[in-house]
């Protein structure tokens, strides 16, 4: 195997694992995950303040 052949066999791969990253990014059971933890900043500021921010 050449040079030439080997980068086109990594480049399918690396887009291949490029898709399956959007796949899984976009599912939508994966929603409610990202949701949250995406909150955990202003939850943690909340219990140390004792209330919540209305910013």
């Amino acid at each position: 195997m050449d040079t030439g052949t080997f980068g086109a066999v990594v480049t399918v791969l690396f887009f291949l694992l490029f898709i399956v990253i959007l796949w899984w990014a976009f599912r939508r059971e994966n929603k409610q995950k990202f949701e949250d933890a995406a909150n955990l900043p202003f939850q943690e500021d909340a219990r140390e303040t004792g209330k919540r921010r209305t910013d």
